[in-house]
């Protein structure tokens, strides 16, 4: 049939050509009509209830489905039309896993944003970062899964590359070998990536040390995590180092933290009028969770005495804030009421110097 193309003959079967094309027409309005009448009726019955999931869903996978029913139509008009089809059945071969693809796709997309919507009206924060975290690697994990899967599944069509699967299938065992050692370091991760979204050593929010740098855990990719520190800089360290080497995660359970300000004082110093004052000014401040409040004399040298003031709050901000203000707040009070419990640095000459006193 396609001889007629021959540049000998140079023939062109008008007939068959436009006969196909009509065909092909015809097919794609029929689907493009019918998905639209169906695609309304389940948007109505979607709208009909209360919840948002069915719509997202429906909205979400709108465009594959679409391109899915009107390549079903080609092909069904293609069985009764062998010209439409001896074009038609090469580009099916490559578009059906596309569009199985793309459905897939779509679907993961949609349940990840139904997950993601339903978590923001929880009201435990730690909860909403590990399901977060959990959905975050798992998702990206299936979309990974799906677009090697489609992609292969693409090129099995082209006999070329049949060919060449054959010929490695024959060297399985070689090509086993060579394929682990160099995917090594990314299946490495992979499972380092899997392995955070099981076991949960950290989650998305979380605020971490890695290497005596911390931040907050913006991001958690199959390789790599993204720290945003509080001066915005952006670590990126491997999730595969995260877990070999260790960190702190000061918010594993919750941001409830207990935090010191350390105070040098002199020997001098009255402990007890520091330690009333000190917890005085705790207690009336906004950010104490009434947890702790404790003023404590850790070491005493010659020179000086070291006194750990511990406070909490509810957040590890609020932490922070605190401690500076009753770092400020108790340096300010000594200044006032104690100024010789104020480390000073004294010399003292026995007598005084003897050429002090020449002109």
């Amino acid at each position: 049939m396609l001889d007629r193309f021959d540049p000998r003959n140079w023939t062109i079967p008008w007939d068959e050509l436009g006969g196909a094309a009509l065909i092909l027409i015809v097919a794609v309005c029929i689907a493009y009509v019918g998905f639209r009448i169906v695609y309304s009726l389940v948007i109505k019955l979607a709208s009909s209830s209360e919840s948002t999931s069915d719509d997202l869903i429906l909205e979400r996978v709108r465009h594959p489905i679409k391109w899915s029913a009107i390549a079903i139509a080609v092909t069904l008009a293609a069985q009764s039309d062998p010209y439409l089809a001896s074009f038609w059945e090469p580009v099916a071969q490559f578009l059906r896993p596309a569009l199985l693809g793309w459905i897939a796709y779509s679907l993961v997309k949609a349940f990840t944003a139904i997950v993601e919507l339903r978590l923001d009206a929880a009201c435990d924060p730690v909860a909403v970062r590990s399901r977060r975290t959990r959905i975050a690697i798992l998702s990206r994990t299936a979309t990974i899964a799906i677009i090697i899967i489609t992609i292969g599944l693409m090129l099995l069509t082209i006999p070329a590359v049949k060919t060449i699967g054959t010929t490695l299938l024959a060297s399985a065992g070689l090509a086993a070998l060579a394929v682990g050692a160099a995917a090594q370091p990314a299946l490495k991760s992979l499972i380092a990536g899997l392995q955070i979204a099981v076991t949960e050593p950290l989650r998305l929010g979380d605020l971490i040390i890695v290497d005596g740098e911390g931040g907050r855990v913006e991001e958690i990719h199959m390789s790599y995590l993204v720290i945003r520190t509080w001066d915005e800089r952006a670590l990126i360290v491997p999730t595969s180092r995260v877990l070999e080497e260790g960190f702190e995660n000061w918010s594993r359970n919750n941001e409830e933290l207990t935090g010191p300000v350390m105070l040098h004082l002199d020997p001098i110093a009255q402990v007890p009028p520091i330690r009333a004052e000190f917890e005085r000014f705790v207690k009336a401040h906004e950010l104490w969770d009434g947890r702790t409040v404790v003023l404590l004399m850790t070491e005493a040298y010659p020179e000086s005495v070291e006194l750990r003031l511990a406070v909490s709050a509810k957040t590890i901000g609020d932490v922070w804030h605190l401690r500076c203000a009753v770092r400020e707040h108790m340096l300010g009070w000594l200044r006032e009421n104690q100024p010789d419990a104020l480390i000073r640095h004294r010399l003292e000459v026995p007598g005084g110097h003897p050429k002090a006193g020449e002109p």
